[in-house]
């Protein structure tokens, strides 16, 4: 057995540790993080076959607590752990949202990353290593990962902003962000802030990118010194007359859409009809040849060729798919009181993102009681967001919540609880039923929930409201950021930038990068431009 330890210093004087070769040996890649007595063991294991037919990265990530890492045993009739309680899913989607834009482009084999805490230091967070232990152990796998990227914490308190705190050092902070980055750039940001400026944001960004810099400089050397040879897999094949005959048949037809200006629903009607006609067209010229997935094949070529126009658009006229400008809103409406019964209520629409907000208020014997490996008490504050599949004109069924809807009511509740007076004393949960949607439907959740907190007579220090802000990249270093993007433009484009606030200042962020990470010019770009947009 050869056990093999690296040891990180970073500039606050902790140390990380990583154990490579003792744990999980049949893993693809497994490591040990330690930071004091909070230890992490990753593993990340990827299949040799793409299954046919996936043209998009079936990466599964999950982060789990044990209650023995705490020394306590669980709770229930079971006294097993059972599913994930909400903060292992939000750590979950912070470390997915990491590494899911760093993988190759033509990687499509399932991918299973798993960080479970086993012993935890009640000084030292776990959250802010999981990004770093699930990297360690992709680094000493084969599994293709080209970039080192971490993820730390970045609190400020008494002016001075402080990376990978301790527990005691949150505690009174006025800005809390998780913060993920390679070598060179930003690929992921979350938190809440006590309406900060976007200067402080940006100090926070710089000095947290200081740190990463540093931790993934380690990762760098432990792939070059333990890393196995990368394994050759297969990329996503399409045939060459496939893309040229879709070029030919689609091309102008998709410009003609895009630069139409059509409502949400005509637009995907008219994609509907193109591309069914082009698929029409192309399957005889391989019926002899059944090796080729026409219809597969046709359908990637066909979202690379929308992408492609509607970028341009946006790059060469200024203008996007409705006609806006970059910096435009949506057309705006809102009522207040509308379900009699309801403490509080309303509706907020932007464009066609509709909101239904209820708040419920209660006494202490509401509040909810939490009891994980890591964290013990009550919660007194609760939104929850529904997103149903009839708010996109689908059919799906009604399950559990699943960790998108999580995460985007945490964010939502963060970005409110900061503007609750001081001396509220009331057990509160928002509820947002998301009746439409067609792009940020999280950010409708914060400005409804707002209204609905000031209907039920809720005394709020500042109403809040929030954007989400978008990007298109294009050559010579040419891009365009979007104030409050519609779906389309979020599944097509290059940045989903959630932005929170008042009229003094932020209070939620969450930002998820679409390609390889973000420069600091076009982020305080984007900062910017979100602060006219929320100030709307």
């Amino acid at each position: 057995m050869v056990k093999t330890e690296r040891k990180i210093q970073l500039d606050n004087g902790k140390t990380i540790s990583i154990e490579v070769g003792r744990l999980a040996r049949q893993a693809d890649g497994s490591a040990v993080v330690r930071c004091g007595d909070t230890m992490l063991l990753a593993t990340v294991m990827a299949k040799k076959e793409i299954k046919p037919g996936t043209d998009f990265l079936p990466l599964t990530v999950d982060y789990l607590e044990k209650y023995s890492s705490s020394g306590k045993i669980p709770g229930g009739f079971f006294k097993r752990e059972g599913r994930p309680g909400e903060d292992e899913i939000l750590t979950s989607r912070l470390i997915d949202r990491a590494l899911r834009p760093l993988f190759p482009e033509d990687y499509h084999a399932d991918t299973q990353v798993l960080v479970q805490l086993v012993s935890w230091d009640p000084t030292e967070p776990s959250d802010q290593l999981a990004c770093f232990a699930a990297t360690a152990a992709l680094m000493v796998s084969d599994i293709p990962f080209p970039d080192p990227v971490s993820e730390v914490r970045v609190v400020r308190k008494n002016g001075q902003m402080i990376v990978n705190p301790t527990y005691e050092q949150i505690e009174g902070c006025d800005l809390e962000l998780m913060m993920a980055g390679t070598m060179d750039s930003i690929i992921m940001v979350e938190g809440e802030m006590q309406e900060v400026s976007e200067e402080v944001m940006l100090e926070a960004f710089k000095a947290a990118h200081k740190t990463l810099q540093i931790m993934n400089q380690g990762l760098a050397d432990l792939r070059k010194e333990f890393g196995k040879p990368i394994r050759e897999y297969d990329p996503l094949p399409i045939h060459a007359d496939i893309t040229s005959k879709m070029r030919e048949l689609c091309f102008k037809q998709i410009q003609e859409v895009v630069h139409g200006i059509l409502p949400k629903k005509q637009r995907s009607s008219r994609f509907e009809e193109i591309y069914k006609a082009a698929i029409e067209a192309i399957k005889p010229l391989f019926e002899e040849d059944k090796t080729v997935d026409v219809g597969f094949q046709c359908g990637v070529v066909y979202k690379e060729l929308k992408a492609e126009v509607m970028r341009a658009m946006v790059l060469e006229t200024g203008k996007r798919l409705d006609g806006r400008s970059t910096t435009e809103i949506r057309p705006i409406w809102s009522e207040v009181g509308y379900l009699p019964r309801s403490h509080g209520s309303a509706l907020f629409t932007r464009g066609e993102t509709q909101s239904l907000s209820t708040v419920t208020l209660g006494s202490k014997m509401d509040e909810q009681m939490i009891d994980r490996p890591t964290t013990e008490g009550t919660k007194r504050f609760m939104l929850h967001y529904n997103f149903p599949g009839f708010s996109t004109g689908e059919v799906k069924p009604m399950r559990i919540p699943g960790r998108r809807e999580v995460g985007h009511g945490n964010l939502a509740e963060r970005a409110l609880k900061i503007v609750l007076p001081k001396d509220f004393d009331y057990t509160c949960r928002i509820v947002s039923e998301i009746l439409e949607s067609n792009g940020s439907s999280s950010m409708a959740t914060v400005c409804g929930g707002c209204l609905a907190l000031m209907d039920a007579g809720v005394q709020i220090t500042s109403p809040v409201s929030g954007i989400a802000m978008g990007l298109i990249t294009g050559e010579n270093g040419k891009y365009a950021v979007l104030s409050d993007i519609l779906g389309d433009e979020d599944a097509l484009g290059d940045m989903d930038f959630k932005v929170a606030g008042t009229t003094k200042g932020l209070t939620a962020c969450q930002m998820d990068m679409k390609v390889r990470g973000l420069s600091f010019e076009i982020l305080a770009d984007a900062l910017e431009q979100s602060k006219k947009g929320r100030s709307h």
